[in-house]
């Protein structure tokens, strides 16, 4: 990961002594897990105490304040979120850490069970306490500490503290969600959507083209939405096209778009801009008009299918990803087999597939007919082991012809080069591996003759 190193000694923690203040550098370091959305918080949070004084380190177990960033979205994320802060609670009994505090989605949405589970914790920090992390972090080193401002405090947009490579960032367009969903605990830990500025997203666009990002990929609960409440309308084409602009940007990327808000005009857009990637995240969830509509989401199969229909017209040569869920209370067989053979009949060139998650507060987890988790786990395997064909088929279509890939690093073991094309977002799709005479850098793109596929990864010779 590529972090500029700190400067200065630090803001720290306050000694009061016959009105004098002493000051003592202290070393924090972060764990973030979950999404990109919250990889974006943390490293707004990291900026903000930077700018406090605090010396930051790039791994958290060698720090004096470890944060541990949380995802709290489904029980595996929260699993692993619990297991991060074990760990660093052993280093801490041993000495080796100071002090433990956590933030993010799990800590907003368990501030009681965390105080009262995990005593080696020594801060609870709400979303909306982000703006006051650093006198957070240094009351927390006196005692134990907690604050959950109103979520609407979050600040949407901040200076940040990159933990992706130069080449490409995230960025943050809006917060919340407001389709609750029935399964979903969003609204619940994020409250309702809260778009940020189009002038503030390009001019932190500007700002990370300028130092040497390369792709830019747009991110909220909900990218489609984006707008509608200070704009009274749909405005992620707008915003598209304006970020186009941007001299030195080469890929510009959106993910988590939503089927219902996918305008006639972003289609348009997306198929007319040439820095704009032919890809398209659509979390569908299900095809099953029953199951959809216990969601709280709509459409069916059949128009569904219409819509890809339509966006491969539209944009010749896109690539579809997108999210399922199986085992949603009361799903039959009849509807998994609809949308088994749904993802058979559209081919979805990405797609990942969870098993549904019974969270508490949510209208999924008190609905009747509860699936077992074995028969869950059964068909989300059948669904990925469906597109795992699919994927080899279509990446044998792509044997013999050239890619562009964004060059991302090498691998020691296969002793090749490796990068993501077009068609790969980062962290959830595939990789495209490759030798080259000519030593490339990271963040190059560089074309590639692909000669093999396996696996959902291309391999191939750099041209």
């Amino acid at each position: 990961r590529d972090r500029s190193p700190s400067r200065g000694l630090g803001d720290v923690y306050k000694r009061q002594h016959r009105e004098r203040v002493i000051y003592m550098a202290i070393k924090v370091g972060m764990v973030s897990l979950g999404c990109a959305k919250n990889q974006v918080d943390g490293e707004m949070l990291m900026a903000n105490l930077k700018n406090a004084g605090f010396e930051l380190c790039d791994d958290a177990a060698l720090a004096d304040v470890a944060i541990v960033n949380t995802c709290g979205f489904i029980d595996s994320a929260k699993q692993e979120s619990i297991d991060e802060i074990l760990e660093l609670a052993t280093l801490k009994k041993e000495g080796r850490i100071k002090k433990i505090v956590v933030t993010g989605c799990l800590a907003e949405r368990y501030r009681e069970e965390i105080h009262k589970e995990l005593p080696e914790v020594d801060g609870v920090f709400g979303i909306g306490a982000n703006a006051d992390i650093a006198a957070c972090i240094e009351s927390a080193m006196n005692d134990f500490t907690e604050s959950f401002p109103e979520k609407s405090k979050m600040p949407l947009c901040g200076e940040r503290e990159l933990s992706t490579p130069s080449y490409f960032a995230y960025i943050k367009i809006a917060e919340g969600c407001d389709n609750k969903c029935t399964y979903c605990a969003i609204p619940m830990i994020r409250g309702g959507y809260r778009s940020r500025t189009m002038e503030s997203i390009e001019e932190e666009a500007r700002g990370l083209v300028e130092n040497g990002a390369k792709e830019l990929i747009l991110i909220a609960q909900d990218t489609t939405r984006y707008g509608i409440d200070l704009y009274g309308e749909y405005s992620l084409a707008k915003l598209m096209r304006r970020l186009c602009k941007i001299d030195g940007l080469k890929w510009l990327r959106v993910l988590y778009c939503y089927p219902d808000a996918l305008t006639d005009e972003l289609l348009e857009t997306m198929a007319e801009e040439e820095k704009i990637v032919k890809y398209i995240d659509l979390p569908l969830q299900h095809a099953s008009a029953r199951v959809l509509k216990r969601m709280n989401r709509t459409g069916d199969r059949e128009s569904l299918t219409a819509l890809m229909k339509k966006i491969r017209e539209k944009i010749p040569g896109v690539t579809l990803r997108t999210t399922l869920i199986t085992g949603f209370p009361g799903e039959t067989e009849e509807e998994f087999t609809e949308l088994a053979e749904f993802v058979k009949d559209i081919e979805f060139e990405r797609l990942g597939c969870f098993v549904y998650s019974q969270e508490e507060g949510t209208p999924a987890a008190l609905m009747p007919d509860q699936i077992d988790d074995e028969v869950k786990n059964h068909r989300a395997e059948i669904i990925m082991e469906s597109q795992m064909n699919i994927m080899d088929r279509l990446g044998e279509k792509q044997v013999g012809g050239d890619i562009t890939v964004l060059t991302e690093g090498f691998d020691r073991y296969a002793e090749c080069w490796f990068g993501r094309s077009a068609m790969d977002a980062p962290d959830i799709d595939g990789k495209v591996f490759f030798s080259a005479e000519t030593k490339p850098y990271y963040g190059e793109m560089v074309t590639v003759h692909v000669d093999e596929a396996i696996d959902g990864d291309l391999f191939g010779t750099r041209v």
